[in-house]
C-alpha cells in the first residue's frame, strides 16, 4: 500500500537532508543579502555626505561671490566641478561662474561657462534657464539671431517671462519693432513671481513709442 503524504518523521529527514545539501548555498544567500542591505545604506549615507559636502562649498562660492573675492570663488568653483560634476551644485556652480565673467565683460568666458553648465543639466527647467542665459550672452555678442532662436525654444512654462524680455530685446535689436513691442507686453502679463525688472520691461516697452493707428480711407 503506498500513501501521498509523509508522516512527519520522513518529512524531518527530508528537510534535514535538503539542508545539508544546500547549506553552502543558503550561506552565500544570506551573506549576499545582507552584503546589499549594509551596501545599500552605506550608499545612501555616502550620497547624503556628498550632498551635504556640495552644499557647503556651493554656500561658500555664493558668500565669496558676493563678497567679490573672484579668485576664491574660482577656487571653490573648481573644487566644485572636479569632486562633484554630477551633482546640480556644479550646474550652479558654473552659473554662478557665468555671472562673474559677465561682471568682467568676460562674455567667451561666460559663453563656456555656461556650455558646460547646459551639457550637465538634468532637468528642463533648469536647461531651459540655461539656454536663456546664454541667449543674453549672444545678444551682447551681437548675434541677435541666435537668441531670438534660443528665446523661441522655451518651452511654454518655463520661465514665460524672462523668455519674452529676451524675445523682445532680441527683436528691437533686429529692427522689428512692432514684434519687439508684443513679445515685451506677453512677458509683462506672464509677470508672476519670475525674475525680471517690470519697471525695466515697461521702460523698454514705452521706448519702443505708441504703435499710430491706421487712417480710414475715405469713402468713395
Amino acid at each position: 500500500m503506498s500513501f501521498d503524504v509523509l508522516d512527519e518523521h520522513e518529512q524531518g529527514e527530508l528537510v534535514q537532508k535538503w539542508l545539508r545539501e544546500n547549506a553552502l548555498a543558503i550561506i552565500v544567500g544570506v551573506a549576499v543579502g545582507i552584503a546589499l542591505i549594509f551596501g545599500w545604506q552605506q550608499w545612501k549615507a555616502h550620497r547624503a555626505n556628498q550632498t551635504a559636502a556640495a552644499s557647503a562649498q556651493y554656500q561658500a562660492l555664493a558668500d565669496a561671490v558676493a563678497s567679490k573675492k573672484t579668485d576664491e570663488a574660482a577656487k571653490i568653483a573648481e573644487s566644485v566641478r572636479t569632486q562633484y560634476p554630477d551633482s546640480t551644485y556644479a550646474v550652479l556652480t558654473a552659473l554662478q561662474m557665468a555671472g562673474v565673467a559677465v561682471g568682467k565683460n568676460d562674455l567667451a568666458g561666460a559663453a563656456d561657462q555656461l556650455a558646460w553648465a547646459r551639457q550637465h543639466a538634468k532637468t528642463t527647467s533648469l536647461q531651459a534657464l540655461i539656454d536663456l542665459r546664454i541667449g543674453r550672452v549672444k545678444l551682447a555678442q551681437g548675434d541677435a539671431d541666435a537668441a531670438l532662436k534660443l528665446a523661441e525654444a522655451v518651452p511654454t512654462g518655463n520661465y514665460d517671462a524672462l523668455a519674452g524680455e529676451l524675445r523682445g530685446d532680441a527683436l528691437a535689436k533686429l529692427g522689428r519693432a512692432d514684434d519687439a513691442r508684443k513679445a515685451y507686453e506677453t512677458a509683462l502679463a506672464a509677470g508672476g513671481t519670475q525674475s525680471v525688472d517690470r519697471n525695466l520691461l515697461q521702460m523698454k516697452l514705452d521706448d519702443l513709442g505708441v504703435v499710430a493707428p491706421e487712417t480710414e480711407k475715405p469713402a468713395t
